[in-house]
């Protein structure tokens, strides 16, 4: 075991989080699936869920665990080369994606030869930002010229966001969310960010104008988010039926919860072990349960911030920064719908709803997280090596000879 524990490196109170979340998750999508079980002519096994939870886990831990080994300043160079190809893949994506399990959304593209769907704006999301953090990263030190930006940033930016948009419109809105805040955060000029919101807004207009006028334009896509929005304040929409039985579950919970597997609204919300999978844990394990789950994120937070300030350059700390508020941010929004302070967005809980792409693409930030923190540590070391070398008379005659 320890030696196990030797090829691990990065920051161990992260690894400790991620993966007790991750042991945590079990128990509610275990449970969470038992009405998916009993869809289409099933026999109510909800065995074959767990381990498809369990395969999912084990390969982003894979995942996790190889991109944490990957140099820090590689990823400079990943994200020139991937950020095309997302760009492939979302076009792709957005000609011929497909409905998965029941969901109202074409988000996914099916891989035939591993029989696999993959959610393609989760792997945008991760290779955009990581893009964004290079490219403020390589031009601190210079004149930044607006013009230059345009084209060498923001035109990949919208690229991404408008491609991402039709399908998925709260990750279009997150990850150009995050984009302006990475971008602030990596002192990009204040009057010019200003501008391109306003570049934004208007070509966010138009679409929404263009969607109005042309329904058929983005059949069974646009609809969907667009719907969500406006039956947000109506009490006999359908999306108002998947929030009114996930504040019944989280009502039913009380302090201790109903017990581990005892959800009665599991059988009920069409997106229990995924979308709403906050209000089982909520409705299983009471307020504590949920406290628990939240106070699990603020603690995955807090370590990000501590990476982030350790980094000894602005790489570092911007890339730390642009791959980890997303986790944070999107758990936020999972458990926000939940209650009912926000409308339907489809987003996951990360490390607990079930689910691959949202799993892999969450350990791969995680992964790269800890490629920074590692590469501090080793710094450290190097550091704490040349010091003792330097106040050791013995030390230095030794290397002489």
């Amino acid at each position: 075991m320890q030696q196990l524990f030797s090829h691990i490196k990065g920051d161990k109170s992260i690894w400790a989080i991620v993966a007790l979340m991750a042991i945590f998750s079990f128990m509610p999508v275990f449970s969470a699936s038992s009405n998916l079980a009993y869809l289409n002519g099933g026999d109510g096994n909800t065995i074959s869920y767990l381990i498809k939870h369990f395969i999912h886990l084990g390969l982003g831990f894979g995942l996790m665990y190889a991109v944490h080994k990957v140099p820090l300043h590689y990823f400079k160079g990943i994200s020139l080369i991937m950020l095309p190809l997302v760009i492939v893949l979302l076009i792709i994506t957005l000609a011929q994606g497909t409905t998965i399990g029941g969901a109202n959304a074409s988000r996914w593209i099916s891989i035939p030869i591993v029989n696999l769907s993959f959610q393609t704006s989760s792997l945008a999301g991760v290779v955009l930002l990581v893009y964004v953090a290079r490219y403020l990263a390589k031009y601190k030190e210079r004149d930044l010229k607006f013009k230059q930006s345009l084209v060498s940033l923001w035109l990949p930016v919208f690229a991404v966001v408008g491609l991402v948009l039709p399908a998925n419109f709260s990750t279009a809105a997150l990850l150009f969310f995050m984009v302006i805040l990475v971008v602030y955060i990596g002192k990009y000029p204040l009057k010019y960010l200003g501008f391109i919101l306003g570049i934004g807004l208007v070509m966010l207009s138009i679409f929404v104008l263009t969607a109005k006028a042309f329904p058929g334009l983005f059949p069974n896509r646009v609809d969907t988010w667009m719907s969500r929005i406006e039956n947000f304040s109506e009490p006999d929409g359908d999306e108002q039926y998947q929030v009114e039985k996930a504040k019944i579950a989280i009502a039913t919970g009380g302090l201790t919860g109903n017990g581990i597997g005892k959800s009665v609204q599991r059988h009920f919300l069409p997106q229990s072990s995924s979308d709403f999978i906050y209000a089982i844990v909520v409705e299983e394990m009471g307020l504590f349960g949920g406290l628990g789950v939240v106070l699990a994120y603020l603690l995955l937070l807090f370590r990000i911030s501590i990476v982030a300030s350790k980094s000894s350059n602005l790489f570092g700390k911007l890339i730390t920064i642009a791959v980890g508020l997303p986790i944070i941010f999107q758990a936020l929004i999972n458990m926000s719908v939940a209650v009912e302070l926000l409308p339907v967005t489809g987003q996951t809980l990360p490390l607990i709803s079930s689910g691959g792409s949202s799993i892999w693409m969450t350990c791969i930030s995680i992964g790269i997280i800890l490629s920074v923190s590692n590469k501090e540590d080793n710094q450290t070391k190097e550091t704490s090596v040349s010091n003792e070398t330097e106040d050791n008379p013995l030390e230095v005659l030794s290397e002489t000879i």
